[in-house]
């Protein structure tokens, strides 16, 4: 786990520390944690701008945020805490809406459906224990929960947050292949894909 510190611009205080890294092939974890706090600097002054104005989706309540990223390499079989890619929080207020995000995260993973639709709408979906307030974003396979503001203002920093993330990860796969040219795999081939098809020839 690698942690950043920043403050943007804004003057807002930005951490970004994730729990694990699927991508050592193209970034070790100093440099991860670089795309995502430059990610979270992004949001910063988005959020700043929210709750300064009143934008199209209103004057944001708070200066703060939280996020929880899930890694959308996790194997299904694992339980939630160890598919979480990462955590970034925004403004000084941040750190209690963590536990909210992540409610947000994991039950967009279990239902396979943005975690607003059973808050808002399906509640049969959630049961004891559940958050019962607001929306996830999936974008492209990477989900991501947000907490502090209204419902609509979490959906679209987390979905901005996804998309941000999303296209700075594929820039860095791209610079990696044209560094490494053609091929088959990522790295050495996982055992576990030879050993689906061992029974074939024992």
């Amino acid at each position: 786990m690698t942690t950043q510190d920043a403050v943007s611009p804004q003057g807002l205080a930005v951490r970004a520390r994730h729990r694990r890294n699927p991508y050592t092939y193209m970034l070790d974890d100093t440099r991860f944690a670089e795309v995502l706090l430059a990610a979270g600097l992004r949001r910063a002054e988005s959020i700043a701008l929210g709750h300064g104005t009143d934008g199209p989706r209103g004057r944001y309540p708070r200066p703060c945020m939280a996020f929880v990223i899930l890694d959308p390499t996790a194997h299904a079989w694992e339980p939630d805490h160890e598919a979480v890619l990462a955590a970034l929080t925004i403004g000084d207020g941040a750190l209690p809406f963590l536990p909210n995000a992540a409610a947000k995260a994991s039950g967009h993973r279990r239902t396979h459906r943005n975690h607003g639709e059973a808050a808002l709408v399906d509640h049969h979906l959630l049961g004891t224990g559940n958050f019962r307030y607001g929306h996830s974003a999936n974008v492209r396979g990477l989900i991501i929960g947000a907490s502090s503001q209204t419902a609509d203002q979490d959906l679209y920093e987390a979905a901005a947050l996804a998309t941000d993330l999303v296209e700075a990860l594929l820039t860095h796969h791209r610079t990696w292949e044209h560094q490494v040219g053609a091929g088959r795999w990522i790295g050495d081939p996982d055992p576990r894909f030879q050993a689906m098809v061992d029974f074939f020839t024992d």
